[in-house]
């Protein structure tokens, strides 16, 4: 009994409260009841919250990515579930990147093509497709792995491609239209010729007639009067109307080319960009020159600069001459911030003298450039472009032979083994059979428009009307196929380039006027650019086996070392860009298998890799207002021409 009141003590000493008479309840009772009530009011309570917290995020696992994340995440065009642009204030859309199927669309097209003396019009159906590269496509379909011989070499089949599709037409047919062009008859009527109106009578009706030479608002036709003698000089009533002159070619020959032999005098100039500030001999002897020819030199451009130190960003430029083993300097030049500071020249007596300024250089501007690539930030788990361009166009429909034609086409702007960017994209626009949008062998492309980082490569399909071919242009009418490629061999590693420096054989300095390519022996060379193959055999200077290319305005390309002379090649045959001409090896003074590649240009051997080549072919007169119809056909379809951007807001 004693234990029983100690325990309702323990529990408190105010009496329990009672409602409507019923008894108390027991003070343990109470207690357990509010522990599991709060209990499972929390529970109960925290469940509801996660329900509504997840819904409020239509599914996501996180709230929200820093703003850097999803600038690199998101495309600059990203637009709304209604097509719109999307606006400050609206929901962001999921920012992983996702191929869509509103990507691809089908158009029905009327294109042109020439079928003997008639011109057939017909509807052709052609994909449009918009590719976010960086994108998980699922392709069931094996691609080639990289080769950049396998990209740039053709085997000796042209480059351009044929001609199957035609041009895309004006107007809209509906099913197929034959037209034919025929002379105006001027040989006769049989209709009787009415009497010969005056003047007066032409006008008259004419004015008369006015009201019907009108489109709506528009006028079509107009009367003027042109004064025949208007065109007559002062002296003579001659009328110069309808005369034309022609410029005739007289007294001209055609001499031929002349091979260089190694008693004949070479000259090259040596570009020396200045890093750091440095002394002139420091600077020349590090180039390759011997300590002689730097003291030299050096003396006397202090004594002009009044220092003997060249400052950061200068350039030195020397003018070499070589004959047989013996090099020699004869002119120098220093440049500041690309300017003409002094130059130094060989006089008569083998004494430096002041010189004038020698005619200008394009290595010279880009001494300090390096391969002018943009830097390319890339995702971690990202492909390389080669694979991602695979991997999208199979997905899409384009197939092997057309992926592998859009590779071609994009090699001579784009880095294949750079990583992609998740921003990184491809739009194009070829034929197709049916629609079910699928490529097919004669399948075309009419457009690309590719872009990584920030470079963007937009090409069109043209086909030139003077000679037939078909080649790709950009928006100016100017071929993206390049004059001449720097590296005859695709998969060669560079060992060497153009300057002084110690001869590994010869053990004196000596001028290196190419540049060294290594390769295992029997790789393929290719030719650098369209020509005419001047020699093709042995040379007893050292170079081996040799391949002079002889191309357009006065650019020559000569191959040397090598190990044999691809069949078919000798002088006279035409060769084209990208065609195998022969195979690396090690013959005339060569330490291993390598490719001595130079460039001469007007009987001037010049870096290969540093100077500035002219491009491809451009457009002009008639095929140039023909090509820009042509492209504003294409951009209509495509509705570049009235494309919005997103406006950023800060």
């Amino acid at each position: 009994m004693t234990t029983s009141r100690n325990m309702i003590r323990s529990l408190g000493n105010e009496p329990p409260i009672l409602a409507d008479g019923r008894k108390a309840p027991d003070r343990r009772e109470i207690s357990l009841r509010w522990l599991s009530g709060t209990f499972l009011t929390g529970i109960t309570s925290s469940i509801l919250m996660g329900v509504a917290l997840f819904a409020a995020l239509d599914g996501r696992q996180q709230l929200a990515i820093p703003a850097e994340a999803f600038a690199a995440l998101v495309t600059p065009k990203q637009t709304n579930k209604t097509g719109e642009t999307a606006r400050r204030g609206e929901r962001v859309l999921e920012p992983a990147v996702v191929a869509k199927p509103s990507d691809k669309k089908i158009m029905e097209i009327s294109t042109m093509i020439h079928d003997g003396e008639k011109e057939v019009v017909r509807r052709q159906p052609f994909a449009h497709v918009k590719m976010a590269l960086a994108a998980n496509h699922a392709t069931s379909e094996d691609y080639p792995r990289f080769d950049p011989l396998a990209i740039f070499s053709t085997n000796g089949k042209d480059a351009a491609p044929a001609s199957r599709m035609g041009t895309i037409y004006g107007s809209d047919v509906e099913s197929e239209v034959a037209l034919q062009t025929d002379a105006f008859p001027t040989g006769g009527s049989a209709l009787d010729f009415a009497d010969q109106m005056s003047i007066e009578e032409v006008e008259e009706n004419v004015r008369t007639n006015g009201s019907v030479l009108t489109d709506g608002s528009t006028q079509v036709a107009s009367l003027y009067y042109v004064d025949p003698q208007r065109f007559a000089s002062d002296s003579s009533d001659i009328d110069l109307m309808g005369l034309t002159a022609r410029v005739v070619e007289e007294n001209m020959s055609v001499s031929t080319f002349d091979t260089l032999t190694p008693d004949d005098t070479e000259y090259a100039d040596d570009v020396i960009p200045v890093r750091r500030a440095a002394d002139i001999d420091e600077i020349m002897t590090a180039a390759g020159y011997s300590k002689a020819q730097a003291d030299d030199l050096a003396a006397y451009l202090a004594s002009q600069l009044g220092s003997k130190q060249l400052a950061e960003g200068d350039v030195l430029r020397i003018c070499v001459s070589q004959k047989a083993k013996e090099a020699s300097i004869v002119r120098a030049s220093v440049y500041s911030r690309g300017r003409h500071v002094v130059t130094a020249a060989i006089d008569d007596h083998g004494r430096f003298v002041s010189g004038a300024e020698p005619p200008a250089l394009d290595a010279v501007a880009t001494a300090f450039d390096d391969d002018g690539r943009p830097a390319i930030i890339a995702g971690r788990d990202l492909p390389r472009v080669y694979d991602g361009i695979y991997r999208a166009a199979l997905s899409y429909g384009m197939g092997q032979d057309m992926t592998a034609e859009v590779i071609r086409i994009l090699a001579s702007n784009v880095d294949f083994q750079a990583q992609l960017r998740p921003t990184d994209s491809l739009e194009a626009f070829f034929s197709v059979t049916d629609q079910s949008g699928a490529a097919t062998e004669d399948s075309e492309i009419l457009f690309l428009d590719a872009k990584f980082g920030d470079t963007e490569t937009r090409v069109y399909r043209f086909q030139d009307p003077e000679d037939g071919s078909v080649d790709y242009y950009d928006e100016d009418g100017k071929s993206i196929r390049q004059f001449l490629l720097r590296n005859p061999v695709p998969n060669g590693v560079f060992r060497s380039g153009f300057g002084m420096r110690r001869h590994p054989i010869l053990g004196f300095s000596r001028m290196h006027t190419g540049v060294d390519w290594a390769a295992p022996r029997g790789t393929p060379i290719i030719a650098a650019g369209n020509g005419v193959v001047e020699k093709a055999g042995w040379d007893s200077g050292g170079y081996g086996n040799q391949t002079l290319i002889r191309h357009a305005n006065g650019y020559v390309s000569s191959y040397n070392h090598q190990s044999a002379i691809a069949k078919g090649i000798k002088p006279g045959v035409k060769v084209r860009q990208g065609q195998v001409i022969g195979f690396v090896g090690t013959t005339g003074l060569s330490t291993g298998p390598h490719l001595h590649y130079e460039l001469i240009v007007n009987g001037n051997k010049v870096d290969a890799l540093k100077i500035r080549l002219p491009g491809g072919k451009s457009l002009e007169g008639k095929a140039l207002a023909q090509f820009k119809t042509e492209r504003k056909r294409i951009d209509d379809l495509l509705g570049h021409g009235n494309a919005t951007e997103l406006a950023e807001t800060h």
